[in-house]
């Protein structure tokens, strides 16, 4: 049996086989923090299906998205 699920919604699960579909055509995903969290979300068994270019993209692609949380914030006041 499988099953599917993002690597966000995955973020703290371990399972023991994930593939993880990395194409030059999702380019908006092709995230360093994303790959790391779906590489390591399996335990004995990762494999990635698609284009040696779209993991290099995501590898070198550190910039990600700003957080415009509060947290460091709150940590300061405690």
């Amino acid at each position: 049996p499988a099953c599917a699920a993002t690597i966000h919604k995955a973020q703290g699960s371990e399972y023991p086989a994930v593939v993880i579909p990395v194409m030059t055509q999702h380019y908006a995903m092709l995230q360093r923090n994303l790959l790391y969290t779906g590489v390591t979300r399996g335990r004995k068994l990762v494999v990635l299906v698609g284009q040696r270019k779209a993991i290099a993209i995501a590898v070198r692609n550190v910039a990600g998205r700003r957080r415009w949380t509060k947290f460091a914030e709150w940590l300061a006041a405690a």
